[in-house]
């Protein structure tokens, strides 16, 4: 190399240097107040209503940017609907997942926005923005959480639960127990993800409740009962939580079933400090 090119090669080594590092970091790309278009990228289909979408972020280095317990908002405009439709859904991916953000999304024939996203093709785009909600979890924030859930109502469950295993090895003691309610066998969503994680760690176990249970079924039976709170879930005290997401119905019966064994009558709108909080 002539000398008279050395300086132009030290400042071009540099600069490439420098966009090499710029674009391997991780890039939280959220944003609370703005609607941003996300391309679906993949979907893997779970049950003839139910699939995981995953969608791409800009870079491959790039984070949602969403912190545990959070949901994000999901907006498309639909056909005979005066306005645009919004409603809220928690991934089950995490930050640790660079490039992409995965929902579990089942849809309904009444749900506009479940409907939209089953229609939507690879490559198609989804409007999106957050992040939002009242439940921000920290390791160690409570010594036990107790989870009751009902179909899709796993997935915010799911992200805590996880977060708080890949926190062990820094120290995270918290025990969890989940209720898991579905009508079918088939329909118990991620049940392979949950068996190996209760498997493998001694601090979280499920327990599934099924209201057509299949012959020799050893689980709960039914709806979800304050008996069967009682017997799988941590007693009231200050350093527990009871966490609950599902249809509408069941929410509110597991306020009042909470209610009756003594846990803190739950707001209508959740708080973080709340010893029942409804997603």
């Amino acid at each position: 190399m002539k000398m008279d090119w050395l300086p132009y090669a030290v400042v071009l080594a540099a600069v490439l240097g420098g966009w090499k590092v710029f674009n391997n970091t991780s890039r939280k790309v959220l944003r609370p107040n703005d609607f941003q278009q996300f391309e679906l990228k993949e979907k893997t289909i779970l049950s003839h209503n139910t699939a995981i979408y995953r969608f791409k972020l800009p870079r491959a280095h790039d984070i949602l940017g969403l912190p545990i317990g959070q949901h994000i908002s999901l907006a498309a405009t639909i056909a005979g609907q005066p306005k645009e439709v919004v409603r809220s859904y928690t991934p089950i991916s995490s930050d640790e997942d660079k490039g992409y953000f995965d929902l579990l999304i089942k849809s309904y024939p009444t749900g506009n926005i479940s409907k939209h996203v089953a229609s939507l093709m690879v490559g198609q785009n989804m409007k999106v923005k957050g992040p939002k909600g009242a439940m921000v979890y920290t390791p160690n924030m409570v010594r036990h959480f107790g989870m009751i859930a009902g179909g899709t109502g796993i997935t915010p469950m799911l992200q805590i639960i996880k977060a708080i295993i890949r926190g062990r090895e820094a120290g995270d003691v918290t025990e969890v127990d989940l209720l898991f309610a579905n009508v079918n066998p088939e329909d118990i969503l991620l049940k392979e993800d949950l068996d190996a994680l209760a498997k493998n760690d001694a601090k979280f176990r499920v327990h599934y409740v099924l209201n057509n249970p299949p012959e020799k079924w050893e689980g709960g039976v039914g709806f979800v009962t304050a008996d069967m709170i009682k017997a799988k879930l941590p007693a009231p005290a200050k350093d527990i939580k009871v966490l609950i997401c599902g249809p509408p119905p069941m929410i509110s019966a597991m306020k009042k079933a909470t209610e009756s064994l003594g846990y803190t009558k739950a707001r209508p709108v959740s708080k973080l400090e709340d010893q029942v909080f409804c997603f």
